[in-house]
């Protein structure tokens, strides 16, 4: 064994198939001095005990696309490496047993189609065919994807380790990290034990891949990495006579999914209910171990399955197996630069699916590394999602018992979690309750969803089409629009940027213009060096020296920590003032006559006009109002101190009910904002959509120098764009729209939705998307005919340029 060098430009903590695949994905960018320390011997953790299950289909474009590269890395990895890795593209099928089972996968199989995937919906006797040992009485619709496949996890992460050695890594097994040195926000050091030796690694980066182990390896590094092993149970038959290959099979309203291997079937399970493992800590010697027995707690899988499969009564159980597997509060992995420190990694919290994931997040995270700036869109893993408080223990070890069954739990749209609850309330959260909130859950936040009316189940009753609360919603919708509503934005993320520099710092990460008169409110965003869109943005300048940035609540840490990165040398200071405020949102045509109800300030379009915040009398306490509106009528956005914030939503509520005042929810929020073509930040509009492209072109000023990503908004408006952010709305009232659809242009795919909702006050589904247009002018794109496909079946769509609602946005300036 080589010695470990004093020095190295990484090291990768955690020798699974992911720090593996990191290693080799570094290597193949050219990277020298890259050192992995493996605690045991590599794959020992939870790689050598994985299905091996690789799919391509995820749920994001760019998730789908990290899964492809990982087929396609294996499939030539062997003839690379010469390590065999089992690959076989054997195909899958997935099979519903319900209409509403039927419905997601058509809806996933249309996806697909929009992503570049193949798939083809068949029927269940064309199941039968390929799979000729199942039960498919009840089968009510199936899916198969041909180049979906299988493989050997310990050999696909020996043949990435062997590919990184062979380019000069180095990987040094049964070697711990157990120590850090530090300096300011920067690793510069790892410390190591070995059979009796320790020593000290001078480097520049660190990389947690350590998976179930990446909790604690994160405290060691000073980052939060939330994740929790839960125990996962699989059996192996005895071998059955005549068995030969099959797909991989899933029967997910049956919790179970199926390999055939070596003439054998593997049969595992994402049960309802899961059982968290190592709460107080994982074994020290823990090495290719396996967990106890339950087979009371399998049972009801098996039973299933008998039936499923009637062979399997037959067949002898050759192996039955528990091995821990980790679990994040979200069911999405953790990869990216850990916003705690500067050149801290994290690549960890795989749900299961770590193979099918490995060569597309090493991949994707080496990049990264490489660039010093996200390849393509990573939100939906990106380690910055995650809140300081989803570390805590108990948090995980609730939240976990869910997120394992919700794998193959329906993914119904608007589907809440139902473990871990109630952790952040607004200050309103008591006043909602009584009202009828029927609350949801974000960033661990409690917000009102929607409001039940007397009498009425406050729970979700979850489907594909009209769920129980959309009666609810469209009359929410309708206050807004036609008379009155109040709700909640207290969750919104509130930074405080003050100091001497303040308006030059905002002016650098900010494509607005921040020299502003105080009280004026900026709408703007900030870029990558791509034109890409970082942050969407309100900032309000209080004084000559400080500034309140708004931003969504997914994103207060990551856009928080994008503004600490850029500081530089700004004599800047930058608080989070989330928790201090509470926010409540009046709008609609009588939202005027309610504040000057309450107050005796002036909201005339004179003093108070569009885009301006004033200091307030309210009730008998005060507070600031901002005249915004991301619903697009007439209203205020009210922000008070904590401690007076019961009074003014009582004071508020009272006034409003002569008024008739209606209390909204999130649902509202969503569906009003879409009739606008009000872009959602992570869905329509994220860091590799360029600003213009995204129709936000009025929002960049170029006449101010030296802001990131004025370059790329100059460049694009020298070449022309490439796309163009377009709304839709069905001309059939009756489908819905949730996110993903494809779009068809004159019976062509050409994208897909980034978003959707109904449309209430327009009467159809409404949805947004990106439409190519190289070379075509606005009138071009119009001319066409457009289509949405909904679960298989096209749907005509009028398409627009402009919101479709109040497109001069002459409401909101009344």
């Amino acid at each position: 064994m080589n010695a470990i060098p004093r020095h190295a430009r990484v090291v990768i903590i955690g020798g699974g198939v992911i720090g593996c695949s990191v290693a080799y994905h570094l290597t193949k960018l050219g990277w020298q001095d890259v050192v992995l320390l493996e605690r045991k011997q590599l794959t020992s953790g939870t790689t050598w005990h994985a299905a091996g299950l690789i799919a391509q289909l995820r749920a994001s474009a760019n998730m789908t696309k990290l899964a492809k590269y990982s087929q396609e890395l294996y499939g030539s990895l062997q003839e690379e490496t010469g390590v065999a890795t089992g690959f076989k593209r054997c195909g899958s099928i997935t099979v519903a047993l319900t209409g509403e089972r039927r419905e997601e996968i058509y809806r996933q199989a249309a996806m697909a189609r929009a992503f570049g995937v193949d798939v083809e919906e068949i029927s269940a006797a064309e199941v039968k065919q390929k799979y000729p040992h199942l039960n498919i009485g009840d089968v009510t619709g199936a899916v198969y994807l041909d180049k979906d496949g299988q493989g050997d996890p310990a050999n696909i992460a020996l043949a990435l380790a062997k590919g990184a050695r062979q380019r000069g890594g180095q990987i040094f097994e049964r070697t711990r990290a157990i120590g850090v040195t530090r300096q300011g926000r920067r690793i510069t050091g790892v410390d190591w034990a070995q059979d009796g030796d320790s020593g000290h690694i001078a480097c520049e980066m660190v990389v947690n891949c350590a998976g179930m182990w990446g909790r604690e390896v994160g405290q060691m590094l000073g980052v939060n990495v939330p994740l929790q092993a839960c125990e996962h149970f699989y059996i192996v038959t005895e071998a059955i006579a005549g068995l030969t290959q099959l797909p991989v099979l899933r029967v997910p309203d049956e919790c179970a999914y199926y390999k055939e291997d070596a003439g054998k079937i593997l049969l595992g399970a994402f049960e309802p209910t899961a059982k968290p493992w190592a709460l107080d800590g994982i074994p020290a010697d823990f090495e290719f171990d396996q967990l106890p027995e339950d087979f009371d707690h399998f049972e009801p899988i098996l039973e299933a399955a008998v039936n499923r499969m009637p062979m399997l009564a037959e067949a002898g159980i050759h192996t039955f197996f528990n091995g821990p597997e980790s679990f994040t509060p979200d069911d999405a992995y953790h990869l990216g630069l850990a916003p705690e420190m500067d050149n801290v990694w994290v690549a960890a919290g795989f749900n299961s699916i770590g193979i099918q994931s490995a060569g597309g997040a090493g991949m994707a995270l080496a990049q990264w590394m490489d660039a010093g700036e996200k390849p393509f869109d990573l939100g939906d893993v990106d380690i910055s999602r995650m809140q300081p408080f989803q570390g805590n223990r108990r948090y995980l070890a609730e939240r976990s018992t869910e997120t394992l069954g919700l794998l193959y739990a329906d993914h119904y749209p608007y589907r809440q979690k139902a473990t871990a609850r109630g952790v952040r309330r607004t200050p309103f959260h008591a006043h909602l309750l009584a009202c009828g909130a029927v609350m949801g859950e974000l960033a661990g936040w409690e917000r009102a969803n929607w409001f039940a009316e007397p009498g009425q189940d406050r729970t979700y009753r979850y489907s594909w089409k009209r769920q129980n609360f959309f009666d609810n919603v469209a009359a929410e919708h309708m206050a807004v629009r036609g008379n009155l509503g109040m709700y909640d934005m207290s969750s919104f993320g509130k930074i405080r940027v003050e100091g001497r520099d303040a308006t030059a710092f905002l002016n650098h990460i900010g494509g607005g213009q921040f020299d502003v008169p105080a009280g004026r409110i900026v709408y703007t965003q900030f870029l990558n060096p791509r034109g890409g869109i970082e942050a969407d943005v309100t900032a309000t300048r209080l004084s000559e020296s400080a500034y309140l940035v708004v931003t969504p609540a997914a994103t207060r840490l990551a856009d928080e920590t994008w503004m600490r990165r850029h500081q530089g040398d700004f004599n800047v200071v930058i608080t989070d003032v989330t928790a201090g405020e509470g926010v409540l949102a009046v709008m609609g045509p009588r939202a005027r006559d309610l504040m000057q109800a309450v107050s005796p300030n002036d909201f005339s379009n004179v003093v108070n006009p569009f885009g301006t915040a004033q200091e307030i009398e309210i009730g008998m306490g005060r507070a600031r109002v901002h005249r915004v509106s991301y619903v697009g009528e007439l209203g205020w956005e009210i922000y008070v101190s904590a401690d007076m914030a019961a009074h003014v939503f009582e004071t508020l509520h009272a006034a409003g009910q002569p008024m008739g005042l209606c209390l909204c929810g999130m649902h509202m929020m969503d569906s009003c904002r879409i009739e606008k073509g009000f872009r959602h930040f992570g869905h329509d509009i994220t860091s590799e959509d360029h600003v213009l492209e995204a129709g936000l072109g009025f929002a960049v000023k170029t006449d101010k120098p030296g802001f990131i990503g004025r370059d790329a908004v100059l460049r694009k408006r020298e070449a022309g764009l490439d796309r163009r952010m377009m709304q839709f709305r069905l001309t059939d009232p009756e489908p819905l729209l949730y996110h993903n659809e494809p779009v068809l242009r004159d019976g062509k795919i050409v994208g897909f939705l980034s978003s959707g909702a109904y449309g209430h006050a327009l009467g159809g589904a409404m949805g947004m998307g990106y439409v190519p247009c190289a070379g075509e002018t606005p009138a071009d794109l119009l001319a066409s005919t457009y289509e949405i496909d909904v679960a298989g079946t096209r749907v005509r769509a009028e398409a627009s340029l402009k919101p479709m609602y109040d497109p001069a946005a002459a409401r909101a300036k009344m």
